[in-house]
């Protein structure tokens, strides 16, 4: 097992686990976290004896959004130049699968990021959300375009709008996550999964996860940069102020519309 200052890293047999570990902050998303990350995925995708990967955080939460000290008294230029939302593209160009395995909670960032992986096995405890409506702005990593396209129009607008989250069931129910069981195995689960994955020809196992995702691919580029595109222009409001404010301050915030 290989340890980072954000995450650790281990090899079972031709299954590589990355698991994040900042357990203080419920695996909250900074910077620093995601480069991390995406520099052991893109690892284990270069290494021949890894043939999947699995994505884990702790029982208690696979992550519970993004680190909104970072960004709370961000402009849109700070958020452009810092890249911090750009580090989720590398997920794209990951080539062997990638499987979340979540627990507890799962929201903003953090449900953007299983929403990228390529399959997901849920814990009965797990919670699946985009709350980012109540500290003033909108999901900016994916969560609009890809929750849309997993769940309808309808639920995705309940969930961006007025911070609907669902349950492990609902998730499976709504075609979110692959399975649900229980919180004791849900990472023997997906380990099991990717073992099986890693079993078949390496290259039809590629070229089908290309084949699927071109599927969903063909406008979702052009939705996701959309989507970053009002996620910035947010940063320019006082509502974006106010609410990441309250959020770090606990407190209920006042909006003003400005």
């Amino acid at each position: 097992m290989s340890t980072g200052s954000m995450i650790q890293t281990e090899q079972h047999e031709r299954v590589g686990l990355v698991r994040l570990n900042r357990p203080q902050a419920m695996n909250a998303l900074n910077n620093l976290l995601m480069i991390e990350l995406m520099d052991a995925l893109s690892a284990f995708d270069a290494d021949q004896d890894i043939g999947a990967m699995v994505l884990t955080g702790s029982e208690r939460a696979f992550a519970a959004g993004a680190d909104i000290k970072e960004m709370a008294d961000a402009s849109p230029v700070d958020m452009l130049t810092r890249q911090s939302v750009a580090q989720f593209d590398r997920i794209q160009q990951i080539k062997k699968p990638v499987i979340a395995a979540v627990s507890g909670w799962c929201l903003g960032g953090g449900c953007e990021l299983a929403l990228s992986c390529d399959m997901i096995v849920a814990s009965e405890t797990a919670r699946f959300g985009q709350p980012e409506i109540t500290i003033g702005v909108i999901p900016g990593a994916g969560g609009t375009q890809r929750l849309a396209r997993a769940v309808g129009k309808a639920l995705a607008m309940e969930m961006v709008l007025n911070n609907r989250t669902l349950t492990a069931d609902e998730a499976l129910h709504y075609g979110i996550a692959n399975r649900v069981v229980p919180v004791e195995r849900y990472l023997a689960e997906a380990l099991a999964l990717a073992a099986e994955i890693a079993g078949r020809a390496p290259l039809a196992v590629r070229l089908g996860k290309e084949a699927v995702n071109q599927a969903f691919n063909s406008f979702l580029y052009d939705g996701l940069a959309d989507e970053r595109r009002l996620f910035y222009l947010l940063f320019s409001t006082h509502d974006q102020k106010e609410g990441m404010a309250a959020f770090t301050e606990k407190r209920k915030p006042e909006w003003h519309g400005q």
